[in-house]
Order: structure tokens, then C-alpha cells, then sequence
């Protein structure tokens, strides 16, 4: 990794910090701590926590914004509201931080963020390193540390935890307050449509506390992916963008249509039909044999991959049925 990039005060005193949150507790603490200081304005986005989570965070001195709950939440609307907030309290600033609140910043991040768009005014967004804090309490926290590990360079998008030039996010109207799951993805498309870029630097960004450790935690988090993929295929999956047609193809390929051709294939060739299930299996190989890391690893990943498109197509499905039936969609919650 690269050393943290150092900039002038005018550059570092032009972010600010937006955290979203509920109900963090302690985690809260250690995100807040992480980026106040240095006479920056950090904004504090709450989503009606029932914890001493606004007390904390007002005696700690961030600026709080409390959201109303009265309408339906998402993290999009939380992290507009909060961009929103901050360009009040402090006119100046140009570059915001978004940051979960069950994160922390590592030190140096927010310098090097300010330096490369600072350097680089065709970058709208710039995200480094986002790593899991307790890889091993569960084999699920560890699948987020290795999905978290991107390619440097160019990308197509980012997550959760981003530094966002304000020019580019009022000019791209913002996150969709609607989306409640992909906004940060979806987001970056239209960015790159403007003519803006993102990119991924070699530095160490954030350290996440997933605390998943039950299947039923993961199995939540891997339907919300394949709602997103099934949103995000719908806003954007005309050429040339095609966004995220490949990974929603595939969700329903594994997760439903294969699954479903082999049962009725059952009913006329009886357990001849069974043969097709070995298609499982042979995927999970192929896919080991691609990646890379210890055996630990390489096993959960091709395993979990495989079994995650049954949850993928599910959450697939619920998206395409809350758009033909017109229903509201309520957030997948994992934790």
C-alpha cells in the first residue's frame, strides 16, 4: 500500500464527513472519533435510533440531522439529506465523505482522498480500501473482506464509504432517495454518463464491522444484492451501460431457471434427471480453480458464490414483482 498522501490545509479543510446511522452503540463512537478534528464539520445522519446514539454523536460535536421517519427510509435518502445538511452548515466545502456508521476512517484516508481529487478534476468519486474488522469471527465476515477487494484504477463504481466531489453529486441530481439497495452503483453510472470518473486508489480507506455471523444475516444481505441487480438492470440495463444484466442473468440462471428445468425434467426422465444437479458442484470447482487466496479462502468463495444465487434470484424476483404489482419496497435489514 501507499504511503498516506500528504495535501495543504485548503485541500483537507475543503471535506467534510456525512455518517449515516442507527442504533451503532459503540461502533458509533469509533466512526465519529475517527473523522472529527482538525476544525472539520461532520455531519451525523440518524434513522430514528432508539440507543443514546444522537446524544453521543451531539456530545462528541457533530453536526445531526435527524431524519424523518415518517416517510420510508433508505440509506440514499439518509445520504442526500446529509449532503444536504452540510452544504448548510459549512458553504465552503467541496469534497464530501459519506461514511457508514458502523465504520471507522483509517488515518491518512481522508488526506489522500483530498489529494487525488484535488489533483484530478475529472474524478467525481474516489474509494480505497474498505476491509472487514473481524474476518475471523465467521466465515460470512470473511466473504465481505474478499468482495471488498476490488481492482485499483478505474472503476466502474463504489460503495458505501466514498469521497464525493459536490460539483459532480449536484449535477447528477444525487443518490436516489427510492433505492433501497445499489444506490452508490447506480449513482456512478449516471456520473460516468456526465463524463465523470471513479476511481479506486492503493490506500487503506475504512475498517467495517459487518458483525455478520448467522446464515440468516447473510442469506438477507445476498437477496438485497440480487434486488439491486434486478433495480439496477431495470434503470440501466440498455447497451452500452448494460448494468448489472450479466450478475442478474446469472442469479436467475443458477437460482432459478436451472433449478427449476431440472425438476420438471424429473417428472418425464425420473432420476436421470438428477444428473443435472452435478452442474453445482463442477461450478464451485471451476470457480476454485480460478481464484485466488489460502484454501480457507478459495473454498468459501466458490462455495458461497454458488449457493448465493438461489438468494440472489429471490431477491431478483421480489423486485420484479413490487414493479409489475406497484408495491412499495421496505429495506432488506441483515443486522
Amino acid at each position: 500500500m501507499q504511503a498516506p498522501v500528504a495535501v495543504g490545509p485548503t485541500l483537507v479543510s475543503r471535506l467534510g464527513v456525512v455518517v449515516i446511522g442507527r442504533n451503532e452503540g459503540e461502533r458509533l463512537r469509533r466512526c465519529l472519533t475517527s473523522v472529527l478534528g482538525a476544525g472539520r464539520t461532520v455531519v451525523y445522519v440518524d434513522s430514528g435510533s432508539t440507543d443514546d446514539s444522537v446524544a453521543l454523536a451531539m456530545s462528541l460535536g457533530a453536526v445531526v440531522h435527524q431524519l424523518d421517519m415518517g416517510r420510508p427510509f433508505t440509506a440514499a435518502r439518509a445520504r442526500n439529506e446529509g449532503a444536504r445538511r452540510l452544504a448548510t452548515a459549512e458553504p465552503r466545502i467541496d469534497i464530501v465523505q459519506f461514511v457508514d456508521g458502523d465504520c471507522e476512517v483509517v488515518p491518512g484516508w481522508l488526506a489522500a482522498a483530498a489529494g487525488h481529487l484535488g489533483d484530478r478534476p475529472e474524478v467525481a468519486v474516489v474509494c480505497g480500501r474498505r476491509r472487514e474488522q473481524h474476518p475471523e469471527r465467521s466465515v460470512y465476515n470473511l466473504l465481505c473482506d474478499l468482495e471488498w477487494n476490488t481492482p485499483i484504477g478505474l472503476a466502474k463504481s463504489c460503495g458505501g464509504d466514498a469521497a464525493i466531489r459536490f460539483a459532480a453529486l449536484r449535477e447528477s441530481g444525487g443518490y436516489r432517495d427510492s433505492m433501497i439497495a445499489g444506490e452508490e452503483p447506480e449513482l456512478c453510472v449516471r456520473l460516468r454518463a456526465r463524463g465523470w470518473q471513479i476511481w479506486r486508489i492503493d490506500q487503506e480507506m475504512t475498517l467495517h464491522d459487518a458483525a455478520i455471523l448467522r446464515f440468516g444475516q447473510w442469506w438477507k444481505r445476498s437477496v438485497r444484492a440480487g434486488y439491486a441487480y434486478g433495480i439496477g438492470a431495470h434503470l440501466h440495463g440498455a447497451p452500452p451501460e448494460r448494468h448489472w444484466v450479466r450478475e442478474l442473468r446469472s442469479a436467475l440462471f443458477w437460482g432459478l431457471v436451472l433449478p427449476v428445468s431440472l425438476l420438471a425434467a424429473g417428472a418425464v426422465l425420473s432420476g436421470w434427471s438428477a444428473l443435472g444437479l452435478l452442474a453445482y458442484p463442477l461450478q464451485m470447482l471451476r470457480l476454485f480453480l480460478r481464484s485466488n487466496g489460502s484454501l480457507r479462502e478459495r473454498l468459501a468463495r466458490s462455495f458461497f458464490l454458488v449457493l448465493g444465487k438461489f438468494a440472489e434470484a429471490a431477491g431478483a424476483i421480489r423486485f420484479m414483482v413490487h414493479r409489475a404489482s406497484g408495491a412499495n419496497s421496505r429495506l432488506i435489514e441483515y443486522k
